[in-house]
């Protein structure tokens, strides 16, 4: 069956695309346009109306196709094509116009669309620019500053605001979109309009230090990234130079972003996130998962309340317990304020907030949790206080009820053991702040349902957060890798490096924040506290010396105004504070360490190859099923630049051998405590082998 159809009516040509399940620009979807378009034009109609089957127009190019060489007609040869026209070509448009797809929408001479269309040029979360004359021809409808935001944000429009834009000619609001497409192709051939080409419109002209100051105002939140340069130049270009040479110049900066490091990372993401969130090899999906409506929070602190918001805005019934009455109100008015920010910036309506409200309960009392469906614990990071906690829950609470623990390290089977139900047992590890971050990882213990595994993951979906399916073992797979990363950083301090100097490297490098600045914004003692908890730290007097130095003298970070930095009241802008600097250097003397320069490529390599090592390790113990579960983690979890992929794909591009050959240095010079090469790093490297390469476990 053809995925492009032509059919006749009254004089019309009716072009149908229909490639499910999202109508991808494919090449056979190319090519059949273009001969679409000469049988209509062989037929004699007066006017074309493209239109997709299914739930959306065009939703873009085939990503599959990506990295390949393409095959004729290319895009923006199929869009010269429909320019060329000589009858009104109208684009209909329903479900979600991107990418390719709007630029095949914005080649054709008119628009129409159903009022909950949406249209957008997403390209830039995959490293990314509008390639088949996008930057060129968005900016003659709305504009350069607004084809820019639409462009560098990636972020669509509904149709209603794009027509108010002018993206889009005509609204379908009457309920049947072909109907009025077509009716909306007679009224242009009746009027005698000929074909609109977009491109013969000019850009409205901009004030000369116009596209240096947008420059300015996206360069905190494009740090790093190539692409949004990229489309910043052809919108420059679309005022300063002909059409056809803009056009060949976009397509230059396009090519050049496919080929780039950084859209293959992007891409990379793209895949492994949808991946990710599906169960893993060897979970059974064939039984029927509970079902959730009604959950129960234990603890209202921040963290507890952060996953309660999170739920009541999923729709859920919601009760929230402590054990005081301040503790609880300290809860509903976090709540409440959360819903009240919400509000004030219009993300959330005063309605919806006041049902969520209205969905929220608290309580003292264990009974009232008996009949939630799903508990989530999240009460301090204590193994005696959790088993405490779920011995209390296994009580008053329903066989079928699911128990989760939100610890974000301790051991899920040995909290699931103060129970007399280990199958309905598993972690969901949110991550701070719970109602912003995206990232859950759910903790399959030695005993949990599979049943239960695919509840949390239909949970996480719900909630819009990204679940990552992982074992357990000390920290998981994100707060074991830190370890590493932060053992290194902490070590280079006392070999001779200043805070500033390893955080400055490290986000230079593309890290959202450096560690010790991480650090002091979480709180010193939190993981003075874990580690406390654990009964396996390295035997090394060096291990964390100045955290725990620091959390022993008060300082906790900004939370007391100091930690590894200071800051000044009201602020949380760290200060290099020469008072700890002394310190390392006092503490690195009684450790007997000569201090030396560091340079940053060493700090880089050491922390993100620690981080690396560590990853090899989980892989081998299958705590994690994919590679690429390790950098959704790590991306969407610890302020991991997205552009570079994860960890893991670090290493792939470039190049496990090259990592592998670097971490024998590293263990050659600092010893094998720390820098042992794990076994399937080894086995890759000879090889020539990648991650990616690497079967799911299962």
């Amino acid at each position: 069956m053809s995925v492009v159809s032509v059919e006749t009516r009254d004089n019309l040509a009716i072009v149908t695309i229909d490639n499910p399940p999202v109508n991808a620009l494919s090449q056979a979807v190319r090519a059949g346009i273009v001969s679409a378009l000469d049988e209509a034009e062989s037929a004699g109609v007066e006017a074309v109306v493209l239109r997709c089957a299914g739930r959306t127009f065009v939703a873009g190019a085939d990503i599959s196709e990506f990295g390949k060489p393409l095959k004729p007609p290319w895009l923006p040869e199929v869009i010269a094509r429909i320019e060329a026209c000589g009858r009104p070509v109208v684009a209909a448009l329903h479900g979600t116009t991107l990418g390719g797809g709007l630029e095949l929408a914005l080649g054709c001479h008119y628009r129409i669309a159903v009022p909950a269309a949406r249209v957008g040029f997403p390209e830039v979360h995959l490293g990314l620019i509008p390639g088949a004359g996008g930057t060129q021809r968005l900016p003659r409808l709305v504009g350069a500053e607004r084809a820019l935001d639409m462009m560098i944000s990636g972020k669509p429009v509904n149709a209603v605001e794009a027509a108010g834009m002018g993206i889009v000619d005509r609204l379908a609001e009457g309920g049947n979109l072909l109907d009025e497409a077509t009716t909306f192709a007679r009224d242009l051939v009746a009027s005698g309009e000929p074909p609109r080409l977009i491109r013969d419109l000019s850009v409205e002209p901009v004030d000369p230090e116009f596209f240096t100051e947008y420059r300015k105002r996206i360069g905190r939140r494009t740090r790093g990234l190539m692409s949004p340069e990229r489309i910043v130049r052809c919108v420059e270009a679309s005022l300063h130079v002909p059409i056809d040479q803009a056009l060949k110049e976009e397509r230059e900066h396009f090519f050049e972003c496919m080929a780039s490091p950084q859209s293959s990372a992007l891409r990379h993401l793209f895949f492994a996130e949808r991946q990710a969130v599906k169960p893993p090899p060897g979970v059974s999906t064939g039984g029927e998962a509970p079902e959730i409506r009604r959950i129960a929070v234990i603890g209202a602190g921040t963290m507890g309340s952060g996953i309660a918001y999170s739920c009541l805005g999923a729709g859920f019934e919601v009760t929230v317990l402590d054990n005081d009455d301040a503790g609880l109100a300290r809860g509903r008015k976090t709540i409440e304020g959360l819903y009240k920010g919400g509000v004030a910036r219009g993300k959330v309506s005063r309605e919806k907030a006041e049902d969520g409200i209205g969905r929220l309960t608290v309580s003292q009392d264990y009974a009232a949790v008996a009949e939630a469906d799903l508990v989530i614990e999240a009460v301090f990071e204590s193994m005696a206080v959790k088993r405490e906690v779920f011995a209390r829950l296994d009580r008053v609470c329903g066989p079928d009820t699911i128990l989760a623990t939100n610890t974000s390290t301790l051991d899920v089977d040995r909290i699931a053991s103060a129970t007399d139900r280990r199958g309905k047992v598993i972690g969901t590890h949110f991550f701070s702040p719970a109602h912003i971050m995206r990232l859950v990882e759910i903790v399959r213990g030695a005993e949990t349902e599979d049943s239960v595994i695919v509840a949390g993951l239909a949970l996480s979906k719900r909630l819009r957060k990204v679940g990552v399916v992982v074992g357990n073992c000390f920290g998981f797979v994100g707060n074991r890798m830190l370890y590493g990363y932060g053992r290194e950083s902490q070590l280079l301090l006392l070999e001779g490096a200043a805070p500033e100097q390893i955080d400055g490297a490290l986000q230079d490098w593309g890290m959202a924040m450096g560690p010790h600045a991480v650090g002091d914004l979480a709180g010193l003692d939190v993981g003075y506290s874990v580690r406390r908890e654990r009964t396996d730290l390295p035997d090394d007097p060096r291990f964390y010396r100045m955290a725990d130095v620091l959390v022993e003298a008060g300082r906790l970070g900004q939370k007391s105004g100091k930690g590894m930095y200071m800051y000044e009241s009201g602020s949380r802008a760290p200060i290099p504070d020469p008072e700890v600097a002394a310190w390392i250097a006092r503490e690195a003397e009684a450790l007997g360490i000569e201090r030396r320069a560091v340079g940053e490529q060493e700090i880089v390599e050491r922390c993100i190859y620690a981080l690396i090592v560590e990853g090899a390790r989980i892989l081998e113990e299958g705590i994690a099923s994919r590679s690429g579960d390790i950098d959704v983690v790590w991306v969407n979890g610890y302020g991991f630049p997205r552009y570079r992929g994860g960890p893991m794909h670090y290493a792939d591009t470039i190049g496990v051998d090259k990592v592998c050959a670097r971490v024998r240095e590293f263990r050659d010079r600092f010893g094998p405590m720390y820098w042992e090469v794990p076994e399937l790093l080894e086995d890759l490297g000879r090889h020539g082998a990648k991650f990616a390469d690497l079967k799911p476990a299962g």
